[in-house]
């Protein structure tokens, strides 16, 4: 058995973002949006808020916990804080699923004012790399890893049951100072491999989260030979990143970008399992709860997942405020454990709840909570059914 598979148990997990209490988010909004604040108080204040989250997913009996990316008020943000090389483009539109948005424009145009970027504590503003990428978040992960690690110990939760997640060099920016995509975001890659190690060499889990790979499949402008070979660098930078870290300390998770929506023009998860298997990672995570893939896990009658690997099907979705039912969410663990096997399934949701800091998450922040407590029902109703079969 390999250190993410199950031994008697589904386990539960999650993908990383939770709302942020109303406390920190007035911090962050503070010292992001530059009014006096004062630093000591304002990493109190994270701190107490990640053992305060860490003890809520336990709560809720959720088995790989996290500090939910309560120290990053957005991946845009977390760029600029950690990597020397980028500067935000605030006139800049962000180019953000565009055949989607395209085809619903009216719906698109309420929804990112109202849900993706309402109440955010700070604008989203794209960065883009206009010099050599160089990594400077020794100190900023060094206080991550404290953090969760201190609050999953108050817990009672061990090491290897908590995550950091971080993001893939496809999620860091556009790129304007390099020869080829290739050669920067293989530049992203050694620079964000720094990252990758000092979680894994803690311990813990690194997530690797890689939204911008299904992109590639409704990307406009992309033949087929021309989409093959995005995704394939993609794929080359995360395990060049990734290189000297054993499979079993890395999580990999690629979800869709949307939360609630049409959602019509989407990769199928036949487009891109491939690639994704191809990633040097222990466990992968990918949606599997929404109406617009739960059928997808027949793909798995005939794709071949590599012996000792796990998957995380997302069995709750962050697209919607219904709590699924404990009965329909063992259904969805069971469909796969047939298939993968029950040692190599661990019930997860679609995407988070949270990637942005915001006052005003799509998923209330007190049906989050219900849905993980769903989850963790649900997971011991296919444990019953898998363990006594």
């Amino acid at each position: 058995m390999q250190l993410q598979q199950n031994t008697d148990r589904i386990q539960t997990t999650h993908i990383g973002s939770l709302p942020r209490p109303y406390a920190l988010l007035d911090a962050m909004k503070a010292k992001y949006s530059g009014q006096n604040y004062d630093e000591p108080a304002y990493q109190k204040t994270l701190r107490t808020a990640i053992a305060d989250v860490v003890r809520a997913q336990v709560d809720c009996g959720i088995d790989i916990v996290t500090d939910g990316e309560f120290s990053k008020p957005g991946f845009f943000t977390y760029i600029r804080e950690r990597l020397d090389g980028f500067e935000a483009r605030p006139g800049m539109k962000l180019q953000l699923f565009q055949q989607e948005v395209a085809a619903f424009p009216e719906y698109y145009e309420q929804y990112f004012k109202q849900a993706m970027m309402g109440g955010a504590v700070i604008s989203l503003a794209p960065v883009v790399c206009v010099g050599p990428v160089k990594y400077r978040g020794e100190k900023l992960v060094q206080t991550d890893i404290a953090n969760v690690k201190a609050a999953a110990a108050a817990a009672g939760v061990a090491n290897e049951h908590v995550f950091l997640p971080a993001t893939a060099p496809s999620g860091v920016g556009k790129n304007e100072y390099y020869k080829s995509d290739e050669e920067y975001f293989h530049a992203l890659a050694a620079e964000m491999g720094k990252e990758y190690r000092a979680i894994a060499d803690a311990g813990i889990l690194v997530q690797i989260d890689d939204p911008f790979l299904a992109d590639i499949f409704y990307e406009p402008g992309l033949d087929e030979a021309q989409k093959k070979r995005r995704a394939e660098i993609y794929v080359e930078a995360i395990n060049a990143g990734l290189k000297g870290i054993p499979a079993e300390r890395v999580r990999f998770h690629t979800c869709y970008g949307i939360n609630e929506g049409p959602r019509i023009h989407e990769a199928a998860l036949k487009d891109i399992i491939g690639y994704v298997l191809d990633i040097d990672a222990g466990s992968y995570s990918f949606e599997a709860a929404n109406p617009r893939h739960e059928h997808e896990y027949h793909l798995f009658e005939r794709v071949k997942v590599p012996e000792g690997k796990v998957l995380v099907p997302g069995v709750v979705t962050h697209a919607s405020n219904i709590v699924e039912h404990p009965e329909l969410i063992a259904e969805r663990v069971i469909r796969f454990a047939r298939l993968v096997g029950r040692e190599n399934v661990i019930a997860g949701a679609d995407c988070g709840f949270s990637s942005q800091a915001m006052y005003n998450t799509e998923v209330h922040r007190t049906v989050v909570w219900e849905k993980f407590k769903a989850m963790r029902a649900g997971a011991d109703l296919a444990t019953r059914q898998l363990w006594e079969d």
